[in-house]
Parts: structure tokens; C-alpha cells; sequence
């Protein structure tokens, strides 16, 4: 089952695939992943415990392209919980090119040693179950962990996502849609991560590393929400 599969019919029931892929799941970790299963449907934005997920890669497709980095940080509406955050560098068992190691720093030497995501699977998982993942353009994080699973292990994992990016790119085609926006010429701006968090006045960080862009990813929904939608506001709005 891949993700264009389970999108045909339209908006998921999580809870009830979660149960499902309890029983068809053959990797111990990716059972006890799906038995934590989420919060219901219908429970309010201030209830929900989030985890925000940042991946480095190789390059931009997952079929060739592989992980190279992963951070972490579980947050809720109120808190973002440093103390709990995680970030490894795993080996891709990809090659590295030029413009991949100018972009996030990672170089050769630095994966020569590290392990493989199977290694570090059992944790990863423990940190994202039970919770709601949040991430800025959830094609990465998704396609890129589905597949790389399905490479190691026989099967892939499929998860409920807020994507900040495309929450981002909602409230911008808002604000510029309209018979006066338009013939003032007024046009969408850019929805990448640094840019939607300067119109937060959220402060700069410096990008391309997995741990301080997941922590970004965290702040920019706490202050999306804070100012577009209200704290009792049900996850299923919400996740994808």
C-alpha cells in the first residue's frame, strides 16, 4: 500500500489504519509503533502532543536519495521541550554529491562512522508514537522515511502530518485572493521556512540543519495557530 493508495478515497481515518496495520505490520518496532495509536479525530489543538521532524538528505527523491540527518523536538501549543530533543546523523548509504554537502555541511567524514537508520529505528519510532508530526513540506519527511524503511526492513510506515508549509500557503493565497489584492497586483509570498517565521517576527535561524529547523518547524505552527486558528480547534482540521 503506498501513499497515493491511501489518499484516493479522500480524508483518512487514523485511528482506525493505525489499528489496522497493527495486525499487518511484521517488524516488532513498527507494531509497537501502531499500537501507541493517536489522539482522537476530534481533540482540540490545546490537547495534542506534538513531535516536529526535520530530515537532511542527499538530495531532493526519495527513490535515489537517502537520510543523512534527522532532529526531533516534541512540543505542545504551550511548551517546546528541548530537553527531549533528538538529532542523529545516519549513514545514507547513498552517495554524497558536492551541492548536497554545501547546502547542509554534512561531509564524508562525518557519516564514515555513523549508523545506518536501522540502527537508530527503535528510537526514532518511540519518539513519533503517540504523537502528531509536524513538519515543513511533508513530502520529505514521509515519502523520504516510508521509503527507506521499505528498503531495510520489507515494509514502510505511514503517519498523520501538520504541514506547516502548506498551512502557510493557505493563509497566503487568503491574503492575496480578491478583486482589490489582485488589482493591486498583490501576489503570495514565498512560503519557505525562514520567510514564514520572519512574518511571525519569529527570530532567524540559521537553515539546512535537522535539529534547528525541526525546532523552527515547532515555533512557526505554535504561532500560526496562535494566529489563525483557535486553541480548541479539532486535529483532524489540521492533520493530513
Amino acid at each position: 500500500m503506498n501513499l497515493k493508495s491511501i489518499f484516493k478515497t479522500g480524508t483518512v481515518n487514523w485511528p482506525e489504519y493505525y489499528k489496522n496495520q497493527q495486525s499487518k505490520a511484521k517488524d516488532e518496532r513498527l507494531i509497537q509503533f501502531y499500537q501507541q495509536g493517536l489522539v482522537d479525530p476530534k481533540t482540540p489543538l490545546s490537547q495534542v502532543p506534538f513531535v516536529a521532524v526535520d530530515f537532511e538528505t542527499t538530495g531532493l527523491d526519495p527513490k535515489k536519495d537517502g537520510i543523512i540527518s534527522i532532529g526531533l523536538v516534541p512540543f505542545t501549543l504551550n511548551r517546546i521541550q528541548l530537553n527531549r530533543a533528538t538529532h542523529w546523523i545516519v549513514n545514507p548509504d547513498k552517495p554524497l554529491d558536492e551541492e548536497s554537502v554545501v547546502i547542509h555541511g554534512i561531509t564524508h567524514s562525518d557519516i564514515i562512522d555513523a549508523p545506518d537508520l536501522t540502527n537508530i529505528l527503535e528510537g526514532l519510532l518511540e519518539a513519533l508514537a503517540g504523537t502528531v508530526v509536524v513538519v515543513h513540506y511533508r513530502k520529505i519527511e514521509r515519502e523520504f522515511l516510508d521509503l527507506a524503511l521499505k528498503s531495510r526492513i520489507g515494509e514502510g510506515i505511514l503517519f498523520p502530518v501538520i504541514d506547516t508549509l502548506e498551512l502557510e500557503a493557505n493563509v497566503q493565497r487568503k491574503q492575496s485572493s480578491g478583486l482589490i489584492n489582485i488589482l493591486k497586483g498583490k501576489k503570495p509570498e514565498s512560503v519557505r521556512l525562514g520567510s514564514s517565521r520572519s512574518r511571525y517576527g519569529l527570530p532567524a535561524y540559521s537553515p539546512h540543519h535537522a535539529l534547528t529547523d525541526a525546532i523552527a518547524t515547532a515555533e512557526l505552527l505554535q504561532a500560526q495557530i496562535a494566529h489563525h486558528y483557535a486553541a480548541d480547534t479539532p486535529i483532524q482540521q489540521l492533520w493530513k
